[in-house]
């Protein structure tokens, strides 16, 4: 990858990984599942009236609607509202991509080899020993609920790899769609009507503008660059540089949200990373899924 390529996928890692503080700030004036409501009604509107629809089944938008729209930013949301901090979760959700392989593995019948078995082993290690020190970092539930959003996050790249070359910022718009009734109706559940009219008329500006960076810079203007990246390249090159998101989410949230550093954080991301980076390069192939955030 020439210098300038690479400069781009670190940028894409260093958007992702700061975003983290702000869905944390985010969470002060918006409740979770309101809150990645507005993200993705935006993330289609008003892009489906401008973008034509792409050329893959309905279902592969309502699939992956659902899988990254609910099962993986909506849980994220919630599990950072008051159930782990934003750098520990920004590392967490990276085990999607052991869980991808696997996934892989069990629905299109592909191998796995004694190096991805290893590499799950090690990422496990480090989600153990979070679940042993987290204390108020990570509560069980928490770490529970991310590890379910880290596999919806797995799912929603098997449907991208089974959706083939789309327009991806067409498919993004079109199926966060089908995100949005199973936010809206969780929020009604969950949070109720009474907070939700109350959270979007007193939700200052930042507040919005949170909302609209969640649904520009993180959604559209991140996977634009990163599927750029994996038109020009092999999967296999642009999707280490993932590695680097929750380096800048535990640096980020260190230093804009005060999030404590102790040795335990050190070891346990040391211990994921470690896990993927094994498995990354046991699976040196373009075919492998590496939408990654």
């Amino acid at each position: 990858m020439p210098i300038t390529h690479q400069l781009l996928a670190i940028f894409v890692a260093l958007i992702w990984g700061t975003n983290f503080v702000f869905i944390e700030l985010g969470l002060n004036d918006l409740p979770p599942f309101l809150f990645a409501s507005l993200r993705f009604t935006f993330a289609a509107l008003p892009l489906v009236f401008i973008l034509p629809r792409p050329v893959v089944p309905w279902r592969y938008l309502m699939a992956y609607g659902f899988f990254i729209g609910f099962g993986q930013f909506g849980l994220l949301f919630w599990v950072m509202g008051s159930h782990m901090s934003p750098g520990l979760a920004s590392l967490v959700i990276q085990v999607q991509a052991v869980f991808t392989i696997v996934l892989a593995m069990m629905l299109f019948k592909e191998t796995i080899r004694l190096p991805q078995i290893l590499a799950l082993i090690i990422s496990f290690a480090g989600i153990l020993l979070i679940a042993i020190q987290g204390n108020t970092d990570a509560t069980p539930i928490g770490l529970a609920v991310i590890l379910v959003a880290a596999l919806s996050w797995a799912a929603g790249n098997l449907v991208v790899k089974r959706s083939g070359k789309v327009h991806i910022i067409a498919f993004l718009a079109w199926s966060s769609i089908f995100a949005v009734p199973p936010l809206a109706l969780m929020s009604f559940y969950y949070e109720g009507p009474a907070l939700i009219v109350h959270s979007v008329a007193s939700a200052q500006w930042h507040a919005w503008a949170i909302v609209l960076w969640q649904t520009i810079g993180n959604t559209l203007v991140g996977y634009g660059l990163w599927n750029l990246l994996l038109q020009r390249h092999a999967a296999a090159l642009v999707a280490p540089w993932a590695l680097l998101v929750p380096v800048f989410g535990m640096a980020a949230s260190s230093v804009f949200l005060d999030e404590s550093m102790p040795w335990w954080k050190w070891v346990a991301a040391t211990l994921i990373i470690a896990g993927l980076v094994l498995n990354l390069r046991s699976t040196q192939s373009p075919s492998t899924p590496a939408n990654v955030n």
